[in-house]
């Protein structure tokens, strides 16, 4: 197993070391539980699904601009300075 370190809210300290006490579980226990439960709400479809409504909803775009998205920008001369 993997170690990180990770700077989180006084508060939310305050509860981990709270749930672990009550529990007694480590807090590394109580941390991990609380990111599997987290983690399914976070997947691929979910995520498309929230933004089904805006996919193809601007007009006027280049097909194939996800795939050749440096050279759309290099052509409209994005990231030239400008005369002033």
């Amino acid at each position: 197993m993997k170690t990180i370190t990770v700077r989180l809210p006084e508060q939310l300290v305050a509860d981990i070391e709270s749930e672990s006490r009550v529990r007694r579980i480590s807090k590394s226990d109580v941390v991990r539980e609380r990111l599997q439960s987290a983690a399914p709400a976070r997947n691929a479809s979910g995520l498309v699904e929230a933004i089904a409504d805006l996919i193809g909803a601007v007009d006027g775009l280049p097909p194939d601009l996800s795939a050749r998205k440096k050279w759309h920008l290099k052509a409209a001369g994005y990231g030239k300075k400008r005369a002033r």
